[in-house]
């Protein structure tokens, strides 16, 4: 069985609401820009927390922000 990633629509979403920036999404979950970039870039999955905390600030289910991608190893 291969390895799952999270993966998601943040920057898009981001892009579709009034262009918001890292740093305007970050200020509003309560994280670092980095932390969003490192998101936005897959290298970094989310507490279950701050997943919460993003998918409300789009007004979405975690499932509209958040997928599983399966990794053929």
């Amino acid at each position: 069985m291969g390895k799952s990633l999270i993966s998601n629509h943040i920057r898009k979403l981001r892009f579709n609401q009034d262009e918001m920036t890292q740093q305007q999404l970050a200020d509003k979950v309560g994280v670092t820009r980095q932390t969003i970039v490192a998101l936005e870039q897959g290298k970094y999955s989310p507490s279950l927390e701050l997943a919460f905390r993003i998918a409300r600030v789009f007004k979405l289910s975690l499932e509209d922000v958040f997928f599983i991608e399966d990794e053929q190893v």
